[in-house]
This record gives C-alpha cells, structure tokens and sequence, in this order.
C-alpha cells in the first residue's frame, strides 16, 4: 500500500478578490444600494476569473458584473465592468478606474 504526500493533493488555484478590492466595490455597492439601485449581489471565484454580480431583484440576470482576470493584466487590464448585455463598459489595471463608469449612475440632476 502507498501512500501519497498531502503536497502532492493540489486543489486548482481559485481567482478570488483581495480584501482591499472587496472593500473597493462594497463600498460602490453600499452607495448604490442606499440610492435605491441594486438590492443583491453574488459573487463566484473560479479558476481563471472572479465575479462580483450585481442584481435589482434577486430573480434577474445581473444587472452588472465586474470581472477579475489576472490573465489579462499585461493586455487589456485585469478588471472589467460588464453590462447586462454582455458589452464591456470599461476596462483597465486599476478598479476605482473601472468601477467609475458606474458611479456615474449615482449623480442625478436636482430640481
């Protein structure tokens, strides 16, 4: 019978966010939620890409997703803010960057 060393049992890598990048885009989530925009949220960390998925209703396709691709780092940048039609509406290496294209949607005109 043999035995094989637990260093041999390598679970794949996951992609996940880092703490800094959740508090990033929970903060923009917050903000939205308290705005009354978004209501839900999932995240999934898979083995070349993390999402963070944006909801309205629970039910719904994601309203956005942002996307983390290490891959793509040296390229087109890591990150991706995807829309509900699977157009990409901004991308780049620094996701406060990335992440404005949908604060936009937070200022509104006063009457």
């Amino acid at each position: 019978m043999t035995f094989e060393s637990p260093s041999q049992f390598h679970a794949p890598e996951q992609v996940a966010f880092h703490r800094t990048e959740l508090n990033v885009i929970l903060s923009l989530y917050g903000r939205m939620v308290a705005a009354g925009e978004w209501r839900d949220y999932g995240m999934s960390h898979l083995r070349d890409i993390a999402v963070f998925s944006v909801f309205r209703r629970t039910a719904e396709h994601p309203l956005y997703r942002i996307e983390k691709r290490p891959k793509l780092r040296m390229r087109q940048g890591q990150y991706a803010v995807i829309g509900m039609d699977g157009q990409i509406l901004k991308r780049g290496n620094d996701l406060r960057q990335v992440l404005r294209v949908l604060e936009r949607k937070l200022i509104r005109a006063v009457d």
